[in-house]
């Protein structure tokens, strides 16, 4: 077993931490006033990750495709298609039944993930947060955890674990229920995600179902940026 991939696992979790924590203390801001940033702060712990994941390709002489098992012309539309479709499904049922469990209100949207930013940060957050967000954290979690550990159940359940942690500090919000929240919400996900992976080792699939669900997400947040009063609406509701 490679030890130094099973340490890297949390490297995000602390990543978002101590970035939220210096922002905090350099603008004298409070974490829920920095919340709204979050997407902007998850490009460069982004460009950070993919980063530290070439520097490790190069120290294994390898390629960032053979980390995460790439081959041409071995994915189907069908397979494409299926599993995006997992994912998203998945993905709203993992929240929905997470806000049911910490708030006991179904369904349960966390606003705070969609709050106003300037426009053009948002219209730039379209095209870098999903590409960028998707090669670190499946690069991270799929390649160098589930591919790169050899024990069966800790390849599956120790990526699993730390994709859907990583969740609960971005934004870092220090309250209970909503870090609960966050874990609960994305932990069916990414444990369904690096079983399957596991099973084909195919990461494309999974890379375009991920990268459609952030898409989803940084077009909610350049909607209340344009429109904030539709933010105003959700958040009243």
């Amino acid at each position: 077993m490679k030890k130094i991939n099973i340490f890297l696992q949390p490297i995000r979790c602390f990543m978002f931490i101590i970035t939220f924590i210096l922002l905090s203390l350099s603008t004298k801001s409070d974490m829920n006033d920095l919340s709204k940033w979050w997407s902007v702060v998850a490009v460069f712990i982004n460009f950070a990750t993919i980063a530290l994941l070439f520097f490790i390709c190069k120290a294994k002489h390898i390629s960032y495709k053979q980390l995460i098992g790439y081959e041409r012309k071995v994915t189907k539309t069908k397979s494409v298609i299926l599993i995006s479709l997992m994912i998203l499904v998945i993905g709203m049922g993992g929240m929905y039944l997470a806000g049911f469990i910490c708030y006991r209100k179904f369904p349960y949207m966390a606003v705070m993930m969609i709050q106003p930013l300037p426009v053009a940060l948002a219209i730039i957050n379209i095209f870098v947060l999903p590409i960028t967000t998707t090669l670190a954290e499946d690069g991270l979690y799929l390649g160098l955890g589930v591919n790169q550990i050899d024990n069966k159940w800790l390849a599956i359940f120790l990526p699993a674990f730390f994709y859907a942690l990583q969740h609960s500090f971005i934004p870092v919000i220090w309250d209970f229920n909503y870090m609960i929240y966050r874990f609960l919400s994305f932990l069916p996900l990414t444990v369904l995600m690096c079983y399957m992976y596991y099973k084909k080792r195919n990461p494309v699939p999974f890379m375009i179902g991920h990268f459609i669900i952030n898409i989803a997400t940084v077009a909610q947040i350049l909607l209340t940026s344009i429109s904030p009063e539709i933010f105003e609406m959700m958040k009243a509701m």
